[in-house]
């Protein structure tokens, strides 16, 4: 998972002339004759302290040489006994990688640090230690990694999040964090920042289909609009599994039994997507409910009004016959012809198996 866990080293820049790009890994070539520990003889500290360079001079060919990955970049706390330590705590260290950086070129720079930043931690009450080793930027940032690791647990999620920084002699010694530590902060911060996040994904995914093309579709690959320059798109539900709990049956439901007594809860989603890349343009989550079409059509509905940009006047929706037209919707469905086509001149289409 390392492809997705690239640490950011936390700066723009260490020198003048050498520039560090966020998440990108560098190597640093180093003399091991130049390599020396800082520590005094007799120091009474814990001995955690990097390794310094003492005036290394210009590597010969043959010479032994210590090859280095920045893990980060961080102001240095010197102790008195000579120890070189980190300022600062893994947590404010970790990234994403390549997907953190193709979020922030959607949605903005430093798009979880806002999102972060102005969330209010609620319910659980978190102690002074787990503050210091966790925060709300992290959290999210590991809760979204969870999708890349959906086999691990939180534990091994939480060590391949911090990588090499637990390596890093941080001015305060830090650990990975417990499976404990990481549930009660989930249960702090809500699902309110991850479902903000989740719509400025969506909306940057949609105002990216309008750039591209827009309504003479000219930037656009062929075959992906129909008759007046509408751009096709898709929507279906389905349903995903729950804990059994009863906690979890009695706010989702489930499927297939009339009393609710199949063997998972579970919970539907409704999935907005452009037919042709697939991209997800909105997403909408609730009960799974015993009657599909209704549990469908009620999702429809609030998917009008939580996602408007996706329903405009550019784009032609095609779903299956488990949706009715809704309230407000410029839409034709024939009664007859069961078993065949049904056709709309205007924002939604019906198909029958």
């Amino acid at each position: 998972m390392s492809s997705y866990t690239l640490p950011s080293v936390g700066a723009s820049g260490c020198a003048d002339e050498v520039e560090l790009v966020p998440g990108a890994t560098r190597m640093v070539a180093v003399p091991v004759s130049a390599l020396a520990c800082p520590v005094r003889q007799g120091s009474a500290g814990d001995g955690r302290s990097a390794l310094v360079v003492a005036g290394a001079p210009a590597i010969r060919s043959g010479e032994p040489v210590a090859f280095c990955k920045i893990v980060t970049v961080a102001p240095a706390v010197v102790r008195r006994d000579g120890r070189v330590q980190a300022k600062g705590r893994p947590g404010e260290q970790v990234r994403l990688g390549a997907a953190e950086q193709e979020l922030d070129r959607r949605c903005g720079p430093g798009t979880i640090d806002r999102i972060a930043a102005a969330v209010h931690l609620t319910g659980t009450k978190i102690k002074a230690k787990m503050r210091r080793e966790m925060s709300v930027a992290f959290t999210i940032r590991a809760v979204l990694l969870m999708a890349l690791m959906p086999q691990a647990d939180y534990r091994e999620v939480l060590t391949a999040l911090l990588g090499d920084l637990t390596e890093v002699p941080w001015q305060r010694a830090h650990a990975v964090p417990s499976a404990t530590a990481f549930a009660q902060w989930r249960a702090a911060i809500g699902a309110g920042p991850l479902q903000q996040l989740q719509k400025l994904v969506l909306a940057a995914a949609v105002a990216e289909h309008r750039r591209h093309g827009g309504q003479d579709g000219a930037d656009d690959p062929p075959g992906i609009e129909v008759g007046g320059g509408l751009r096709v798109g898709a929507i279906d539900g389905t349903v995903t599994r729950m804990p059994d709990t009863t906690a979890n049956r009695e706010a989702f439901g489930s499927t297939g039994t009339s009393d609710d007594s199949a063997g998972y809860p579970q919970i539907r989603h409704l999935h907005g997507s452009d037919a042709f890349t697939r991209s997800a343009l909105g997403v909408v989550i609730g009960p799974a409910g015993t009657d599909k079409a209704e549990a469908e059509q009620g999702l429809l509905d609030r998917a009008l009004d939580e996602f408007p940009d996706m329903f405009g006047p550019d784009r032609l929706w095609i779903m299956d016959r488990n949706f009715r037209a809704p309230r407000g919707a410029l839409t034709y469905r024939p009664r007859s012809g069961h078993g065949l086509e049904e056709v709309s001149v205007g924002l939604m289409a019906y198909l029958d198996p």
